[in-house]
């Protein structure tokens, strides 16, 4: 009796910790019925969905789902197709919380989930490995334009509207890449060399499937080698439309979402308001004034009653990142981390909405916001 009560016990603080590992030590990395233990970063509720075993990016905005954790050391395997040729996708390693300035993409290193190949040979979809946004390391094969990237040895990937199998072996600061049962790239001296993993939405509905990972000792990264971890930062734009926002009268036809960015071609209503009221909260945005003609800058609101205009952009469509910081009385902005403004005045109401304004052409993209105590 005492052996099976101990028995029983075992089973179900294993149950408690998580999925039991396989004969193989591998644990799944979905559990085939919804996107428990999945986050999703910048994409719409219905851009990723768990469906018959499978988790399927629609392709539409662009962005990523991440992982709720971060891994160092590790083999992960999957299946992957797409549906239709051409179609992209991929998957992270390395990668940090939230996008990069101006981009829809994490820091990290990508392994390529693609059909199809470039007519000059500078990318295939037959597994190239490849730092983005920031990340580095040292492709196993010099790229012949001398990016950091890796291109497969050989063409191993079968076309759409069949499965292919991916082995990824990420350890130490390597990352090795097995399409369909042999290696064919990778790198090392990855930085970062700890992160989460992400799958990406680019264009096209991909379909993912057996993602089980298998976690190897740790070999201690440094600081400055982990990716940024979440810091409780949720999206406030779809990519899809303007669901959480109330267009200023006249300006319905004028701000658009166009994927990532939403966009605002300079006519009608200038100002956009969240339909969310905030007391205490950081936001950031990123935006660029898109007329190659002109300079200028949003102006931002916070609890709808009081507005900041912000330094002007330096260069046309050139990207920048406000962040914005509400906390009592007080009201921060940073633009590409240095201070902008510091307004001690007070003033404003317990709660309101956070508005951008704009007096002409301008694009926006990544806003984010926590809220504080």
């Amino acid at each position: 009796m005492r052996r099976l009560f101990a028995a029983g016990l075992l089973l179900s603080l294993g149950c408690a910790s998580g999925p039991a590992p396989d004969h193989d030590g591998f644990v799944p990395l979905f559990n085939g019925k919804d996107l428990s233990g999945w986050v999703q970063v910048n994409c719409a509720p219905e851009t990723f969905r768990a469906e018959g075993g499978r988790v399927i990016t629609t392709g539409k905005p662009t962005g990523v789902l991440r992982s709720a954790r971060m891994y160092e050391n590790y083999v992960v395997e999957f299946d992957w197709m797409h549906l239709k040729p051409r179609g992209n996708s991929g998957f992270f390693v390395h990668s940090g919380a939230l996008p990069s300035k101006g981009v829809p993409f994490t820091k990290g290193h990508e392994i390529q989930v693609l059909d199809g190949d470039s007519e000059d040979g500078t990318w295939t979809g037959h597994g190239d490995v490849f730092s983005i946004h920031g990340a580095s390391f040292e492709p196993d094969r010099p790229h012949p334009k001398g990016w950091m990237r890796c291109l497969p040895s050989e063409k191993r990937a079968n076309p759409s509207g069949q499965w292919n199998h991916y082995r990824v072996v990420v350890n130490d600061g390597t990352i090795k890449l097995e399409v369909n049962g042999k290696e064919v790239s990778g790198g090392t001296k990855c930085k970062p060399r700890k992160g989460y993993i992400c799958l990406e939405s680019e264009g096209s509905e991909c379909h993912f499937k057996n993602l089980r990972i298998k976690e190897l000792p740790s070999t201690r990264p440094p600081a400055d080698e982990v990716a940024e971890a979440d810091q409780g930062f949720k999206s406030l734009y779809s990519g899809l439309d303007l669901r959480g926002w109330v267009v200023e009268p006249g300006g319905e036809e004028h701000w658009k979402a166009k994927d990532w960015v939403l966009d605002f071609d300079g006519k009608g209503g200038a100002k956009i308001d969240t339909e969310g009221r905030y007391a205490n909260f950081a936001l950031f945005f990123d935006w660029r004034w898109n007329d190659k003609n002109s300079l200028g800058a949003p102006a931002v609101c916070v609890r709808g009653t009081k507005t900041f205009p912000l330094k002007p952009a330096e260069k046309a469509r050139e990207w920048i990142r406000s962040e914005v910081r509400v906390q009592g009385g007080r009201v921060i902005v940073l633009r590409d981390s240095k201070p902008e403004i510091d307004d001690r005045s007070g003033g404003l109401p317990e709660r309101g909405p956070f508005c951008i304004a704009s007096g002409g052409p301008i694009q926006i993209a990544n806003v984010f916001i926590k809220e504080l105590d």
